[in-house]
């Protein structure tokens, strides 16, 4: 299968961590062999303390982390860059890598070829989605305490974003504060930018709950994803939407029938370390997930 389009597909290879567990592991001070990629998630998220030592029996890496306000460390294995716990390695197909691709531009659905299109649709078929591959949750539940809905509340607070109140995590309070502050700024003086803030209807954020379609957590249950939905919809705002009326064509909708926030605010989410959903192949154009790690791995503000 061609790598095609950057989140949805992964090449697999065989993980060195997986089956050499005949023997207790030796571990010792990972130094220049630390894959760079873990460098990415140290400066995403600086208040958590990373330690890394490569364990010879696994011929991986472990990684600590301490996390602020938890007494137990958190433990991942690298894994290609899957980051999981010891007793998922023997799953690792089931996962994708944390870090991937994210485009500096949008994806421009014209230039489209039938094999994409077919592999498209193959993916968003229901069996893919509830069995297929998806992305490995272990990271995130361990630095937003989201293993539980019970577990993750406590760090859950009301918030008004550009008049809307919502629910969001706490760790998101303030890039999500300077998204709003940048936004309403340029409002002032970019008209199509006042038109966005004075036509959203609501801005919702955390809501416990698995992704449409699939057995696996949505970033919303974390309350690092946003919705942000206008009150009037003019074009197409959700491939699953678009899907029920266009099966065949929804990867195809050209851009001029979709619905998309201001290019300058989606350009302002990610300088604050957010995505946008647009940019994926199967597109949500109303999403937005902190995700300083990617906007980092792929030099967006660079």
């Amino acid at each position: 299968m061609k790598k095609i389009f950057p989140i949805l597909v992964i090449v697999f290879t065989s993980c060195c961590t997986c089956n050499k567990n005949q023997n207790k592991p030796v571990e010792v001070e990972a130094q220049e062999k630390i894959p760079e990629e873990i460098s990415v998630f140290e400066n995403a998220y600086p208040d958590i303390t990373f330690k890394t030592t490569y364990v010879e029996s696994l011929d991986d890496y472990k990684i600590e982390m301490t996390v602020p306000g938890k007494e137990e460390k958190e433990t991942l294995y690298w894994c290609e860059g899957r980051l999981l716990p010891e007793d998922e390695l023997k799953n690792k197909d089931m996962y994708w890598t944390v870090l991937y691709h994210y485009p500096k531009e949008i994806l421009d659905p014209g230039q489209m070829t039938e094999e994409q299109k077919e592999q498209l649709k193959t993916m968003s078929s229901s069996q893919s989605r509830r069995k297929g591959p998806g992305s490995p949750m272990f990271f995130f539940d361990a630095i937003y305490n989201a293993k539980t809905q019970k577990t993750i509340e406590p760090n859950i607070e009301a918030a008004v974003f550009l008049g809307r109140k919502t629910r969001i995590h706490k760790r998101i309070k303030t890039p999500l504060k300077n998204v709003e502050t940048k936004i309403l700024e340029l409002s002032k003086t970019d008209d199509e930018v006042k038109k966005f803030v004075d036509g959203l209807k609501s801005s919702d954020a955390y809501y416990w709950r698995l992704i449409d379609g699939t057995n696996r957590k949505s970033f919303h249950s974390l309350g690092i994803a946003i919705d942000v939905i206008p009150k009037r919809i003019t074009g197409e705002i959700f491939w699953s939407w678009a899907k029920d009326h266009n099966p065949s064509g929804w990867m195809v909708l050209p851009l001029s029938k979709r619905w998309l926030p201001p290019l300058k605010v989606i350009s302002i989410f990610e300088s604050e370390g957010f995505i946008w959903g647009g940019k994926w192949a199967i597109w949500d154009n109303m999403h937005f997930e902190y995700h300083p790690e990617l906007i980092l791995h792929n030099g967006i503000n660079e």
